[in-house]
């Protein structure tokens, strides 16, 4: 199975058969409800920050939004280990070391 940019998978059914796409991962689906609701957020902070309303009522909503947001991260980087590093490491070979130290890299940068 493959993975698109889009997330979308995409699976070889028979040397006959077209590749058959499927929609997107459960995941995706679930990071993509959250992601819209996230910009919702963004909308309505930026509204309150035109209306000039309490800047702690401003904060506490971007505290909510960064929290949806590492959700969301967290949603996908679960995903990443079970499937692409898990996959990568039972391959064998330099992959599996590859693909952990990008995960490092990628983590190292976030804040913890």
């Amino acid at each position: 199975m493959n993975h698109d940019k889009k997330g979308l998978n995409t699976v070889v059914v028979s040397e006959t058969s077209q590749e058959e796409k499927k929609g997107p991962h459960p995941v995706n689906k679930e990071a993509l409800k959250r992601l819209t609701n996230i910009e919702g957020q963004i909308r309505g902070i930026e509204r309150m920050v035109e209306n000039e309303k309490y800047c702690v009522d401003i904060l506490t909503q971007i505290s909510a939004a960064r929290a949806a947001l590492n959700r969301v991260g967290m949603l996908i980087l679960k995903r990443h280990i079970k499937n692409c590093v898990s996959d990568a490491i039972k391959k064998g070979g330099s992959d599996g070391n590859e693909i952990i130290d990008e995960l490092m890299h990628v983590l190292s940068k976030e804040e913890i």
